[in-house]
């Protein structure tokens, strides 16, 4: 693209955002400084078109801009800084934060009341942590209680269901031979061992190694940090024209409800580097009725091997450098970083 051409598609992102009709050459051409003609835009818009960036909702209308000229524009914005003012408090909000969920949840609230839009947040710990000990409790109906406490104070349980019974002694004794062996291991240390050990142990050398790899192959020990997650703002989605009908409008606020949903988005920014913005435009593949939203993230990274993506959903027609410029400063504080 040439950039006078760039300059063209970009005009018409902004008078898309500002109007949301299709964008017709004569209003570019009196949006311009220059005296380029509404003859010579109407060509430059024929070859945007041709090249993906625009399309024509109908013969007589004007173009609309694409998900690729979306983002375009937005590689072309700067982001800008806040007023000191809303830094320094943006700062003395999150550091009297002292826990990773307060934070998750203090940003998701910050987001949406800074921008308008839904403020997501996730905190997910990367680092397995170091197991302290585990209890198995004897449950009714051949049922199994694992409870599993690590030294960062977390406590993870899980029941499952056994084809046979196991006594409490048995249950005592497999507890008793994890605790004394792998207390101060991470899960993931002890997990590896332990399928080593009872790789190589024969089936009928031990009772108790038995029950050890049936609740082993049952999950003992499977149980991975649950992630943090918290979102705002859902009700800021009411007041937007996304052309849906109610039924459509309600199955968008139900999927948002949803956090294994919410974390499909923010998965989005796992592949960006951590500190940079990225943003997607039109997130149709996700659910049909999410085909006019956008989404801002920073994937950023926390002390104790924690990562979190924080993010911002919002109409395709939001003001992109305000909303990302939000995003980066809140990560910033969320972080405990200085912009």
């Amino acid at each position: 693209m040439t950039p006078r051409s760039k300059d063209v598609l970009h005009e018409i992102v902004e008078a898309y955002i500002q109007t949301g009709e299709p964008v017709a050459s004569r209003s570019i051409s009196r949006r311009r400084r220059d005296p380029l003609s509404a003859a010579s835009i109407r060509n430059i818009m024929a070859d945007l078109d041709e090249e993906g960036y625009l399309c024509q909702p109908h013969t007589s209308a004007g173009r609309v801009p694409t998900a690729r000229a979306f983002q375009s524009y937005v590689q072309s914005l700067r982001l800008r800084r806040l007023a000191s003012e809303e830094i320094d408090r943006l700062r003395a909000e999150f550091g009297r934060l002292e826990t990773v969920e307060a934070r998750v949840e203090h940003t998701s609230r910050t987001l949406t009341e800074m921008t308008r839009g839904m403020g997501m947040a996730a905190a997910i710990r990367q680092i397995s942590p170091a197991l302290d000990q585990i209890e198995l409790v004897g449950l009714p109906d051949q049922r199994v209680l694992m409870v599993v406490v690590t030294r960062d104070h977390e406590v993870r349980n899980r029941v499952i269901g056994l084809e046979e019974a196991i006594t409490a002694e048995e249950l005592g004794s497999i507890r008793n031979y994890i605790n004394r062996n792998f207390s101060g291991w991470t899960l993931e240390a002890v997990r590896l061992e332990l399928a080593e050990r009872l790789e190589h142990a024969s089936a009928a050398y031990d009772t108790i190694l038995q029950k050890l790899m049936l609740l082993y192959s049952k999950g003992l020990l499977d149980i991975g940090p649950a992630p943090e997650v918290h979102m705002d703002g859902v009700s800021n989605l009411i007041g937007l024209d996304l052309h849906l009908t109610k039924e459509k409008m309600r199955e968008l606020f139900r999927a948002l409800e949803e956090k294994k949903r919410v974390l499909e988005l923010l998965d989005r920014f796992l592949e960006t580097p951590a500190g940079e913005i990225a943003v997607h435009v039109g997130l149709g593949e996700t659910h049909p009725a999410m085909r006019e939203l956008s989404l801002i993230g920073l994937p950023v990274v926390l002390p104790n091997g924690i990562s979190a993506v924080i993010a911002v959903l919002g109409p395709i027609r939001m003001n992109y450098g305000r909303v990302m410029s939000t995003v980066q400063h809140v990560g910033w504080a969320f972080q405990g970083e200085n912009s």
